[in-house]
């Protein structure tokens, strides 16, 4: 026999049924990649947590807190860097202010209005 000719492979066959990864979870694709159905369709950061504005005003507190222990320890980048991020959810908090002022505000219904009479007008004899 000639160890030097390579064989395609072959597959084992699966004498104990067990099926492994493959039932229910991702597909596994011909290639050995994971396909999932849904493609990158269902991949989203936003989960909710950045509309609430007690949130937003943590993660601001969080980010000036950071810049300050980076001004400690003398690094102005890092510094630069917290404070921008600081500054970006300062935005964001803004701007759902702003959105919830719009939400809130009275609204103004129109009701019927009443007619206008005319002017009377004297008929002069």
């Amino acid at each position: 026999m000639n160890n030097q000719i390579r064989r395609p492979f072959r597959p084992r066959s699966n004498k104990t049924n067990y099926r492994g990864r493959s039932s229910g979870g991702p597909r596994s694709g011909s290639n050995g990649h994971f396909q999932s159905s849904e493609g990158n369709n269902k991949f989203s950061r936003n989960n909710g947590s950045m509309t609430n504005p007690s949130n937003v005003e943590k993660t601001i507190q969080k980010f000036q807190q950071l810049a300050k222990d980076a001004q400690t320890l003398g690094d102005p980048v890092v510094v630069e860097n917290y404070l921008q991020h600081a500054d970006h959810y300062t935005r964001r908090l803004s701007e759902l202010s702003s959105r919830e002022k719009i939400n809130t505000a009275p609204k103004i219904i129109e009701t019927e209005k009443p007619e206008t009479q005319e002017p009377l007008v004297e008929k002069k004899d």
